[in-house]
């Protein structure tokens, strides 16, 4: 089974964190989310997530991916060495690195866009030497970049193509969606 890990810090937008989570573990993904205080953390709404894994004990090794969510406490994951240091990890051992809203500038400004499609929350763009797509949700590689909390659901689609293939990522769009 392909797993997936979730870093929160306080101020993390709930629709991006709760929505992806939901909709990775929709896919059959096994999706860890790991408090980047190692204690129970709170959203920019007030929700507070509890019984998370303490972010001092995440072994990238264990993982396929690395998600990512926005909101104000994006600047917290940002200043963390230890996440400049896992994604890093993450991207040099070939790995999926999935960010969206405003932490695709976290990649960004290490560098990892540079001659790259991506996407973030449009007022964040900065030159970050790659092409600015605009849309919802950009493929590039092993980085997913996802444009705000409305792209959540096709975000979650396109990390579960990338590591379970079109037609699981079509299943679970079909499972969702009313036509």
């Amino acid at each position: 089974m392909k797993k997936v890990c979730l870093i929160l810090a306080d101020g993390f937008e709930e629709l991006e964190a709760v929505g992806s989570y939901a909709m990775l573990s929709r896919g059959g993904l096994d999706v860890d989310i790991y408090a980047l205080s190692d204690k129970d953390t709170t959203g920019r709404f007030g929700l507070t997530c509890t019984k998370l894994h303490a972010f001092s004990m995440l072994n990238a090794s264990y993982y396929d991916a690395l998600v990512l969510p926005g909101g104000p406490g994006y600047e917290k994951l940002e200043n963390n060495t230890r996440v400049q240091q896992l994604i890093k990890q993450f991207l040099d051992g070939n790995k999926v690195v999935a960010a969206i809203c405003a932490s695709p500038t976290i990649l960004g400004r290490q560098g990892y866009l540079k001659g790259k499609k991506y996407t973030c929350f449009t007022s964040m763009n900065e030159d970050f030497g790659g092409t600015f797509t605009g849309d919802y949700v950009t493929v590039d590689g092993n980085i997913i970049t996802g444009q705000s909390a409305a792209a959540t659901v096709d975000f979650g689609l396109a990390i579960i193509e990338k590591l379970l293939g079109q037609e699981k990522a079509e299943q679970v769009k079909q499972s969702i969606y009313y036509k």
